[in-house]
């Protein structure tokens, strides 16, 4: 994925001993503000594709800072969060660096972030499911800046083809289900959709829609109990079992955007973050649109996630290192992001320029979907689950559990994982 690996979230680099390592390191002196002078900050970020926005930001921070560098080191995704967590627990990690949801807990419960409170951050200008994920015990510790939502993209050629009216708002789980089995053609090894194992972008979005909730919003209890959830993954197997979709064995031996990117799959839930590499895709750039996502009984709801700007609480640079924090996720660095099309910024009123950016979608459907979007579940070591989570709903996927048995001992493992975190 272009900008950051969110499929790969519930394979999070934190852990039991990450725990540990962090709360030894936050038992360190904490850092200090600067002497005056000269500074030069360091600045993590996982995204080379990002790094031109990220210099034109560094660069504004320093016409108006002029005694102030600002460093940029990149680190693939994959490695980001090993690398983060040993520089933590070595008291050298960057003074300024991304953050996501599912860690974000971890690195605020140690000690590790300093608050924005006080760093000119204002919680009105950014949707509020950012600000919810950014907040720990009552303080804000990460300045959203930018977002992702879900929606459903298309192949119109092959809607066309099949006599099949494109998806629009207001279609329901029954209208997708419908069209998923028009589009199927065996004969052609073609299929109307990627049922495919992934949180983020399928069934944390359809366990919504149902009316239920994968944590609650407190991190403590586990909501794969409840008949909202298994509706929300019967959804997806249910269009397995119907072979509306390439089967789990399928989409682990072909990764399963794949199929949709060779035409091969008529529809595929996406975050926002495709839209500038379908945009560049010259196989697929006429071919795909995008539509809101089908609305099940509470409706169209999307998972809304984002990364957040943090400062390091053991910078010795602490008072500049939120100031950059800050600016990073205000509204001229906003308008930088909007511009390069690659990411929705978080600061309010801004995002039209990513829409324009790429005029040839209906990217307004990724915005739209802010009016209802219910935030990334997370909770204070959000690894300690997700592997659970992972590991039961992959039999589920291949057939060998039913939905039903395998929601209730994923239910029970979660919960109890859960209850370890609050001991």
């Amino acid at each position: 994925m272009p900008r950051t690996s969110h499929r790969a979230l519930a394979a999070l680099t934190a852990s039991a001993a990450a725990v540990l390592a962090l709360s030894a390191c936050s038992s360190s002196t904490a850092g200090g503000d600067s002497s005056g002078g000269d500074v030069t900050l360091s600045y993590a970020i996982w995204d080379e594709n990002q790094k031109p926005a990220m210099e034109d930001i560094a660069a504004a921070f320093e016409k108006e800072n002029p005694n102030v560098t600002i460093d940029i080191q990149v680190t693939p995704y994959k490695e980001y969060f090993t690398k983060l967590q040993t520089a933590a627990t070595g008291g050298s990690a960057a003074d300024v660096f991304w953050m996501n949801g599912p860690n974000f807990q971890l690195y605020a419960s140690n000690g590790q972030l300093a608050p924005l409170d006080d760093a000119g951050v204002d919680a009105a200008d950014y949707p509020q499911g950012l600000i919810d994920l950014y907040t720990f015990d009552g303080a804000l510790y990460g300045a959203p800046k930018d977002f992702d939502t879900v929606a459903l993209w298309y192949n119109k050629a092959l809607f066309d083809a099949a006599g099949v009216d494109y998806p629009t708002a207001g279609w329901t789980w029954d209208d997708f289900t419908a069209a998923a089995a028009a589009l199927t053609d065996p004969a052609k090894g073609q299929f109307g959709v990627a049922a495919s194992q992934y949180g983020q972008e399928n069934f944390y979005n359809s366990i919504a829609q149902a009316g239920g909730e994968v944590i609650s919003a407190d991190g403590t209890e586990s909501g794969y109990g409840s008949p909202e959830a298994l509706a929300g993954i019967e959804l997806w197997t249910d269009l397995i079992e119907a072979g509306s979709s390439p089967t789990a064995q399928q989409m682990t031996d072909t990764n399963p955007e794949d199929f949709f990117l060779s035409g091969k799959v008529a529809m595929f839930q996406n975050g926002s973050w495709a839209a500038i590499a379908y945009g560049d895709n010259a196989d697929i750039a006429d071919t795909v649109d995008v539509a809101p996502l089908p609305e099940g009984p509470k409706g169209n709801q999307s998972v809304i996630h984002g990364v957040g700007n943090v400062a390091n609480a053991k910078s010795p640079h602490v008072t500049e290192a939120k100031a950059f924090a800050a600016f990073a996720s205000g509204e001229q660095a906003a308008e930088i992001q909007a511009e390069t099309g690659t990411v929705i910024p978080a600061f309010n009123g801004t995002q039209q320029g990513w829409v324009d950016a790429l005029p040839q979608y209906d990217l307004q459907v990724y915005i739209d979907a802010l009016d209802t979007a219910v935030p990334y579940p997370v909770s204070k070591n959000t690894s300690a689950w997700t592997s659970i989570e992972s590991e039961v709903l992959s039999q589920v996927w291949s057939g060998a559990v039913a939905p039903e048995a395998g929601l209730k001992d994923l239910a029970e493992q979660m919960q109890a994982a859960l209850d370890a975190e609050q001991e």
